[in-house]
Parts: C-alpha cells; sequence; structure tokens
C-alpha cells in the first residue's frame, strides 16, 4: 500500500536531537519559501500531479524538485500518493495565492529579503542596529518602495497577519459610544473595514502614506464602509489628522526605536482632546519562560528594522513619556493584545 506507514518515533525525544532540529529549521523554512514562490500550490489546487510534470510548469530540474517536493512532504505540506505524484494537504492548501488567509506572501517574504538579514543576525546583536541596513544599504521602508515586487509581497503578508487577527480585535474592545475612530497608518483598510462592518454607528478616517492610501481608495470605495470611511494622507511623523474620539495603531510602535515611537506618539497626542483613547496592537511580551512568538518576533523587529516587542510595563513607559496613561490591556485569544491608553 503506498505511501508506506509514518515512522513511529518515541514520545521523548532526546534533548541534542531537539537541539538539532532547531538548528538545522532554516531547512524547512527555506524548503517552504522555494514551494511558495514556484507556486507548487496553485499548480496543485486541482489535483494530484507527477513531479515531471511540476518541473515542465516551474521550469526547474525535475530530479531536484522531486527531492524538494518529497521533503516537503514529509513536514506535511503535501502528500505523495503514488510513486512521483504529489498532491496538496490541507495544510499546504495554504500556500495557494486564491485563497482567504493564505500563507504564501509570508513565506517568499521570510525567505527572501527577511533570509538574507537573518543571516547577518550576530550584527544586530552586537550592534543593536537592523542587519537589513547592512545588508541593503537602506532601511527596509526605503527598499520596499524601492522595489515594488518586494514590495507587493510586503503588503499581501501584513494584510494576511491582518486577516488572522481581525476576528480577535474585532470581538476583544467594546466599540460602542464611538463617534470617529481614526486608524493612523492603516495600510489597505482591511481591519478598519472589519471593524466598520461591525459597528454600523462608527465614522472612520484611514490615515497613511500617499502611496498606500492611493492603493487603498478604490478598494474602500468599493466596499459597503465608504460612505462611513473618509481616506486622509500624511506622514506620522510630522501630523495626525484631527477629529477621532479613538486613534488605532496596529503594528506601528514596535516598528521604531523609543524616540521615534515616542514622537508618532505625541503627534497622536497632539491631534487628539483631553480624555479621547489610544489603542495600540502590539504583541506584549509576557514575563517568564513560557514560548511565545512575540519573542522571536522581536528578534525580527531588530533585525530588519531596529524596532521592537515590548512588555506591559515598557508600553506604560513611552505611553507616560508621551502624556498618555495606560487604563487596561487586553489580551486577546490571537497572540495580538489590546493596549488601551487615555490622553491626559
Amino acid at each position: 500500500m503506498y505511501p508506506p506507514e509514518p515512522h513511529q518515533f518515541p514520545e521523548a525525544i532526546p534533548p541534542q536531537v531537539m537541539l538539532m532540529q532547531m538548528a538545522t529549521s532554516n531547512w524547512v523554512s527555506q524548503s517552504i519559501y522555494v514551494t511558495a514562490k514556484l507556486g507548487i500550490a496553485d499548480l496543485l489546487a486541482d489535483g494530484a500531479k507527477n513531479y515531471t510534470e511540476l518541473a515542465a510548469a516551474t521550469k526547474t530540474n525535475a530530479p531536484a524538485l522531486f527531492r524538494l517536493l518529497r521533503a516537503v512532504a514529509s513536514l506535511g505540506i503535501l502528500t505523495e500518493w503514488e510513486p512521483g505524484y504529489f498532491d496538496l494537504t490541507p495544510m499546504g492548501a495554504y500556500l495557494r495565492t486564491d485563497i482567504p488567509d493564505s500563507m504564501n506572501a509570508i513565506s517568499i517574504m521570510n525567505g527572501e529579503e527577511q533570509y538574507r538579514a537573518w543571516g547577518d543576525l550576530r550584527y544586530s546583536i552586537e550592534t543593536g542596529k537592523s542587519a537589513f541596513d547592512r545588508v541593503y544599504g537602506m532601511p527596509i521602508f526605503d527598499y520596499l518602495r524601492q522595489n515594488p515586487a518586494a514590495g507587493e509581497v510586503f503588503d499581501r503578508a501584513m494584510t494576511t497577519h491582518s486577516t488572522i487577527e481581525i476576528p480577535a480585535l474585532v470581538t476583544g474592545y467594546d466599540f460602542a459610544g464611538i463617534d470617529t475612530l481614526v486608524d493612523v497608518a492603516g495600510g489597505l483598510g482591511s481591519t478598519l473595514s472589519a471593524i466598520l462592518e461591525a459597528n454600523p454607528q462608527l465614522q472612520a478616517i484611514l490615515f497613511d502614506v500617499e502611496e498606500v492610501i492611493a492603493t487603498a481608495t478604490p478598494l474602500i470605495a468599493r466596499s459597503n464602509v465608504a460612505e462611513r470611511c473618509r481616506l486622509v494622507s500624511g506622514d506620522f511623523f510630522k501630523s495626525v489628522p484631527t477629529g477621532g474620539d479613538v486613534y488605532m495603531l496596529k503594528h506601528i510602535i514596535h516598528d521604531w526605536d523609543d524616540d521615534r515611537s515616542i514622537s508618532i506618539l505625541q503627534n497622536c497626542h497632539a491631534a487628539m482632546s483631553a480624555g479621547s483613547k489610544l489603542l495600540l496592537i502590539e504583541q506584549v511580551i509576557p514575563p517568564g519562560n513560557d514560548p511565545f512568538v512575540g519573542k522571536l518576533i522581536d528578534l525580527n523587529m531588530l533585525v530588519c528594522q531596529a524596532g521592537c516587542e515590548r512588555t506591559e510595563d515598557e508600553y506604560r513607559s513611552l505611553l507616560q513619556r508621551s502624556g498618555f496613561e495606560l487604563t487596561q490591556t487586553i489580551f486577546t485569544h490571537a497572540p495580538t493584545s489590546i493596549i488601551e491608553a487615555i490622553r491626559l
């Protein structure tokens, strides 16, 4: 019978074996990256294919591609139904580009520019500076502006992050009683649109840089929240729009060091009236040694942007220095938390 029964491993894996698996985990991430980059999941969307057919479609070396597909099948992303024929598993289907919550863009983003930057992690640890800046000669957002293909992958990856987090944000915070919500650096508006759909009384302002707003404009115009959402372009290091009851910054403050974060927060403070609320959507680092994805994302922020994830106390201090008082931290069912603060 094909495929063969999976190997049975002992329940307790020796610690040196576990450490070896961790130390070579880049083999896994790069195998997934190449599979995503070649579009294998899209080619398998309508069913199993032979590796030679897939090699012809992807213009790759057939024996080499077989070795990749066999390895990826061992990870549970593909399955080899009979010798040489591969199909998607439920997990592997998320590498398709045409489904909600697709992991395709995230796999590509992490496998290209960010992978090269992580190769210089030691530089970031020794200096506290961004390895990305050193490898590419410029900050990541400048690079993405100058390389539209990479920027498009980044935007799709961020949209996927938002799609995963949106249900937790919409249900995790009570938006009742709010007249106008300002989404600062809100990207293409996917999070804001979901909040507006769940709160029909709400008006909103989507604020971002000019090129992002230009892309978001037709998307919002086609949505069913267009009449309640005004789009404004600008630079949050200079000012943010006035007129909001609540200002939301989702995964923005973690991009920056303390000084630049305070600059952004002070500009929000200047636009707000006394008693207005600020929401920071971030991955709050918990105390202790328990696994938490934010601890690794924190390293990625160091490597790629010289930003950081923060603890609740660190956010409290940052907010106090910017004229706010932290009022509550809501830990959602996603790794993301909602930090609420009030303008003093």
